[in-house]
């Protein structure tokens, strides 16, 4: 039998265009260790950790006459040294310019004929620093038998690369004769598949989405009113611009201890407060009742399931939930009120999978919880919601890449059709990491939104400090 994309993952090709790719990214930070950490050592790690991969070995293969859903093959033609690429900062190597690579590299479609990923290995940061620049196609990191690259290759301790022999063979690619008769045999068996197939192709990409939702655990239903119009729903162009935030765990614990809710709470109340400021600095008109809707999506537990695992999380288990962020509110502390509220009905429903259960996944979890949150974001309709937010935990424990230590980890999430803006948010060894990925003609001053971040957080540490 062909391996064939899901319904999902088709989706995710056919609605992908010129000006919104549909690959989730993450940029890690490293200390180089005194032993070094160059290109040669990130080929021979990921040589190594390839093997549990094998969907990055293997690329699409469209049935003639769309027939049917697409296939995965093995590229025979598979040239790691085309995916993991060298790049290098010019002097002084600071942070914006990295930023500015991560915005150009993350708006430039992948090459649909190789396998849907690619690296970036970028030297010349200040303070010798190293950093990893990833992109993976939301069609390739299912949850199921693919997890995210940066998963894979981070552990716990420094681990040097030993020689590694790869023995890799691939399978011979299908002949168009072989898609075709393998489609045919199957349109025999179930002949509304042809016409789904080939709506799909012509345009009707957004219904197949959404009539496969639930195959990532989506709850938000087709009756759900619009969202509120504003600056973050327009017409995306292939521009982007993408900042971050830094901030210290501790400082959400310490909120928490004042007013209550949960972490998650807290980094949705204090991006509220931001956009806030944010819709206020563009002449945007903010009431008391003004709101925008954020899709939320949420790891969640498979019923009658008592504790989440790395088994949970190849379940492909992620809840996407419309929240509406009482940007109107001018009181911090009301506003993370009505989101503990908003919150609850899903924290409480015995589902949700709580940040400590989280961690006991392997390896850094939130690069795949992304990729997964992602794809649950991209199965509705832009038109219910203004923006997307996701919020993986991590491990509060050093990881490495090789011997080198990751010092910072930030999510980009991809922008869907008419949406502007997409954050990503991941706690990782004591601090929380926001990337913000916005269109670089409707958002453009997506660097003026991350310093707000902050100012918000300081007004909820502050309120009765």
């Amino acid at each position: 039998m062909p391996d064939r994309l899901s319904a999902l993952d088709a989706s995710f090709l056919y609605l992908e265009d010129a000006t919104t790719p549909m690959h989730v990214g993450g940029v890690a930070v490293f200390e180089r260790p005194r032993e070094g950490f160059d290109f040669e050592q990130l080929l021979c790690l990921v040589t190594q950790r390839l093997g549990y991969l094998p969907r990055y070995r293997q690329r699409v293969l469209n049935v003639p006459g769309h027939l049917a859903r697409p296939v995965w093959a093995d590229d025979p033609d598979f040239d790691l040294n085309y995916h993991v690429r060298r790049s290098a900062l010019p002097a002084p190597g600071r942070e914006e310019q990295l930023f500015d690579l991560v915005a150009r590299l993350m708006a430039r479609p992948m090459d649909s004929e190789r396998p849907l990923w690619e690296a970036y290995f970028v030297e010349g940061l200040a303070g010798d620093r190293v950093a990893l620049v990833t992109k993976t196609h939301q069609a390739v990191v299912d949850g199921m038998g693919s997890v995210e690259l940066g998963q894979l290759i981070l552990d716990a301790t420094p681990q040097p690369c030993e020689p590694y022999e790869d023995t890799w063979v691939p399978r011979r690619m299908p002949s168009a004769a072989q898609l075709v008769l393998d489609a045919l045999s199957e349109t025999v068996r179930q002949p509304g598949e042809l016409v789904e197939n080939v709506r799909a192709f012509v345009g009707d990409a957004a219904a197949t989405a959404g009539k496969v939702a639930d195959a990532v655990g989506g709850v938000v239903r087709a009756l759900a009113r619009p969202a509120p119009s504003g600056p973050l729903n327009t017409h995306v162009s292939g521009g982007r611009v993408f900042a971050v935030v830094r901030t210290k765990l501790s400082d959400y614990r310490a909120v928490r201890a004042l007013h209550g809710g949960t972490v998650n709470d807290i980094v949705l109340a204090a991006l509220t407060g931001a956009l806030r400021e944010w819709l206020l600095s563009r002449g945007e008109t903010v009431q008391a009742e003004t709101v925008l809707r954020a899709l939320v999506p949420m790891a969640v537990l498979e019923p009658g399931t008592v504790e989440f695992s790395p088994a949970g999380l190849v379940n492909n288990q992620v809840e996407a939930h419309l929240v509406d962020l009482p940007v109107g509110e001018p009181d911090p502390v009301l506003r993370l009120q009505h989101i503990s509220h908003a919150m609850r009905r899903y924290t409480d429903s015995g589902r949700s999978v709580a940040a400590r259960a989280m961690l006991k996944v392997g390896g850094f979890a939130p690069a795949t919880m992304h990729s997964l949150a992602a794809r649950a974001a991209g199965s509705f309709s832009g038109r219910i919601f203004n923006l997307v937010i996701t919020n993986s935990p991590g491990p509060q424990q050093p990881l490495y890449a090789g011997q080198a230590r990751m010092t910072e980890m930030y999510p980009v999430i991809p922008l869907a059709r008419n949406q502007a803006l997409a954050i990503g948010v991941t706690s990782y060894a004591g601090n929380v990491y926001f990337g913000l990925n916005g269109d670089r003609k409707a958002v453009s001053d997506v660097g003026n939104l991350a310093a707000m971040v902050e100012d918000s957080l300081d007004e909820l540490k502050g309120t009765h400090w």
